[in-house]
């Protein structure tokens, strides 16, 4: 049986693929917020003026006719 020796390439080299990983940790900082809350009461007067007033309708009508030429019959 005859052999033949393949062909072989050189390698190709491909940039270095860079991964990371990470680690948190977490710390906890407390922070005062004092409050302080004062109720204002306040009182408000509403004068309300009233103007009554009336309205009336007009409607006229108006009525016009044309004729064109004159009828056959008549």
């Amino acid at each position: 049986m005859f052999h033949c020796k393949p062909n072989v390439m050189p390698p190709i080299v491909h940039p270095t693929n860079h991964c990371q990983t990470h680690a948190f940790s977490k710390t906890i900082v407390p922070h005062v917020h004092p409050q302080h809350t004062t109720n204002v009461n306040h009182q408000h007067f509403q004068h309300v003026h009233h103007y009554p007033h009336t309205y009336s309708n007009f409607d006229p009508v108006t009525h016009s006719h044309t004729h064109c030429g004159k009828p056959c019959c008549g």
